[in-house]
């Protein structure tokens, strides 16, 4: 069912749907790569609301939304695709008949890879910029987890880390973790699109209604945050081995086998749990409002609006 002509609607539904949502669950999204960045010994924050009260008092409000100019920046192109490549894969895996279970595994899987090529480099330069709060912060009020003689600087902006990047390390400095972005955003998305259809379904007036739109909000929801709770030890690691700037006392790593063993070694396997409740408030919301953008149609309702090419 994903015509040419509606390609377009699709995506502008993807790039609108990913603007309310990113702007609404954002210091969430913050405080969930600070927790996670956290390692034994350097315990800044003890919980969501602690690190929000210490980032708002240390940095201001806009503090937590440090980061929040490149994600609503890619966060467009990146849920467009998402959702525009699950609807492509959905739709060639349903002409030879029924879309049985794995066939929306496999197209959620589909989406999930296609993502990737934005979501990396878009997570690399935000988790930089969240995360630089909390090691400033810990240069004040725990001095002794940095080294002697570091100096403090002021944090970069996303363009000036883009460039240092590019310039030391090419294209690919951009896409360190590529496996890890993978690791987590193929499994969840094999778990989020099939678990929402089911659930959509659910709620449909009739065989061929459409669900309310309340219905499509709530099964966004809970397929959101089951799908990030499901994934978060991964996104543990890609927090971890995505982070350039780490305190004297912390770990660092040369890959994702690395990173488990020595947080399985240092932390316990509690660590791979940091986070989760954060990515779940982050995530229901942020496919909820997605789904509720999408199949309200507000793509086709804009379109609607240009001048008609004449057949």
């Amino acid at each position: 069912y994903l015509e040419k002509k509606f390609l377009p609607a699709k995506l502008i539904n993807g790039g609108i749907a990913g603007l309310i949502g990113v702007t609404c669950v954002f210091p969430i999204d913050l405080a969930k790569t600070r927790l996670q960045n956290q390692q034994n010994g350097s315990r800044l924050y003890t919980s969501m609301s602690d690190c929000l009260i210490k980032t708002i008092r240390s940095e201001g409000y806009f503090g937590m939304y440090r980061g929040a100019a490149v994600n609503l920046t890619l966060v467009t192109p990146e849920k467009a695709i998402k959702l525009a490549a699950n609807d492509f894969f959905r739709h060639h895996l349903s002409k030879d008949g029924k879309l049985t279970l794995l066939k929306e595994m496999l197209a959620g899987c589909g989406a999930g890879t296609c993502q990737v090529i934005v979501t990396t480099p878009m997570e690399m330069l935000k988790i930089q910029l969240q995360d630089a709060g909390r090691l400033a912060a810990q240069r004040k009020l725990m001095p002794e987890t940095v080294a002697a003689g570091t100096v403090e600087t002021k944090s970069p902006t996303a363009m000036q880390l883009t460039r240092q990047l590019l310039r030391e390390k090419g294209i690919a400095g951009l896409y360190k973790g590529l496996g890890a972005t993978l690791l987590r955003d193929v499994p969840f998305s094999i778990i989020y699109f099939p678990l929402f259809a089911n659930l959509n379904n659910l709620g449909k007036r009739g065989a061929e209604g459409p669900a309310p739109f309340y219905v499509s909000f709530v099964s966004g929801c809970v397929a959101g945050s089951t799908a990030a709770v499901a994934v978060n030890p991964v996104d543990v690691i890609k927090t971890r081995l995505q982070s350039l700037n780490r305190a004297s006392t912390e770990d660092t790593y040369s890959g994702v086998t690395d990173c488990i063993r020595k947080i399985m070694r240092n932390e316990g396997p509690a660590a791979f749990l940091k986070g989760a409740y954060c990515r779940a408030l982050v995530i229901a919301p942020l496919f909820g409002i997605a789904q509720v953008v999408y199949f309200l149609g507000v793509g086709e309702f804009i379109l609607s609006f240009l001048p008609k090419k004449d057949n």
